[in-house]
């Protein structure tokens, strides 16, 4: 499984090129299509960004749903689309659609962002401000996590 970790902000060339993070793109050489998929997020202004497995493993579950159901509609516009796959160059660049890049409000600069299996790309002001009120709302929130239990019954 892809684990994405940290934030690193990178320049978009003259040519609309950004070179994605090696630790990214190594968490993503095992996929079958090498890039990633991207899609506007419907929660910020930001794109969420996943490997093409992943992908497969959230259309299997929005197929769960009751086929023409409101949510079943709604979540497949709102996630795949516009979503688009987008392949790694030579030299581990990408080029984002325009159309996206508006969507985010990115100009010169992007802020790639682990989420663990996902990662989103933000206008770096704007992930800093969405990162001030999250850590707040989990200071404030008193918010904890229970680690997952492995197959053996220990914590993972």
């Amino acid at each position: 499984m892809a684990l994405f970790l940290s934030t690193f902000v990178n320049k978009i060339d003259k040519k609309g090129r950004v070179s994605v993070p090696a630790t990214f793109r190594t968490a993503l050489s095992h996929e079958s299509f090498q890039g990633f998929v991207l899609y506007r997020s419907y929660k910020y202004p930001c794109l969420e960004c996943s490997g093409i497995s992943r992908m497969e493993r959230l259309s299997q579950s929005v197929d769960q749903l009751d086929l023409f159901s409101q949510e079943q509609d709604n979540l497949t516009a709102a996630i795949f689309a516009d979503a688009q796959q987008i392949p790694f160059d030579g030299d581990g660049r990408i080029i984002m659609p325009q159309s996206l890049l508006s969507f985010a409000n990115i100009d010169d600069k992007v802020a790639f962002v682990g989420r663990g299996g996902t990662f989103q790309i933000w206008e770096p002001g704007a992930f800093e401000t969405a990162q001030e009120e999250a850590r707040n709302l989990v200071r404030t929130g008193q918010i904890s996590l229970k680690l997952r239990t492995d197959a053996n019954g220990g914590q993972s």
